[in-house]
């Protein structure tokens, strides 16, 4: 039993057994929120993402959760709202300040480490606390399409296919079992909505569903409420 143990809750700080409770709770909130999917295919990189829509009165239009990093970068979030958009804003800001010096795209693991390092520095002061999110990071680089999961204890790593958010789990063994290397993009769309539709516990439709993918030829493209439905 260790003295004072309370004192290790209220600041990010390790506890005796190496703990930092503070991105623990924050990797709590992303467990917690709606589950984004991100896949890998031959040429592309599609993002699917639930949006939780719990007021009958709210406009679905204005809740987003796959958004336009740069012309060839895309991003989704699961956890806190406040906090994915303040990242997503981050990410915009770092893509175009280097668009802006090099006049060319930045690198999709470049980008996710700029990101990372932002979000660690809320593990390291006081009076800060984690970023209760987890991202999906994807796009086409030099090496071709490429997936990184950024997570609030500010860690990332590359995948072929992942998932965030309340339905990681059941996601992960679905993708593990589904996903192939070199999918077609029409197939990563159909694994995405497929994994989504296993996990949700609500009905799925065009206003609760966000899909977007990157490839060489269009760039980013967010598909419409038309689009959304000939997939579901």
């Amino acid at each position: 039993m260790y003295p004072n143990v309370q004192a290790y809750d209220r600041g990010v700080m390790f506890n005796p057994d190496g703990r930092l409770f503070q991105v623990e709770y924050a990797k709590e909130a992303v467990r917690k929120g709606a589950t984004s999917i991100g896949i890998v295919g031959k040429d592309s990189v599609v993002l699917v993402a639930h949006k939780n829509i719990n007021d009958p009165l709210a406009v679905p239009s204005t809740i987003q959760k796959v958004f336009r990093i740069d012309s060839q970068i895309c991003a989704t979030y699961s956890g806190m709202v406040s906090d994915g958009l303040h990242i997503i804003d981050t990410a915009r800001s770092n893509t175009q300040n280097h668009r802006m010096l090099f006049d060319e795209i930045k690198s999709i693991e470049s980008l996710s480490k700029n990101i990372s390092a932002y979000m660690m520095q809320a593990t390291q002061y006081g009076g800060m606390r984690p970023y209760a999110v987890s991202l999906l990071v994807g796009g086409i680089d030099d090496y071709g399409p490429r997936l990184f999961e950024i997570e609030p204890g500010a860690s990332f790593l590359g995948y072929k296919a992942d998932a965030i958010g309340s339905g990681k789990k059941v996601a992960m063994e679905m993708l593990l079992k589904e996903y192939e290397e070199n999918m077609t993009l029409e197939k990563a769309l159909e694994l995405g909505v497929k994994v989504i539709k296993k996990v949700s516990e609500t009905k799925l439709n065009e206003d609760n569903l966000d899909i977007g993918y990157v490839t060489i030829k269009d760039g980013f493209t967010l598909l419409s409420r038309e689009k959304i439905k000939e997939y579901i």
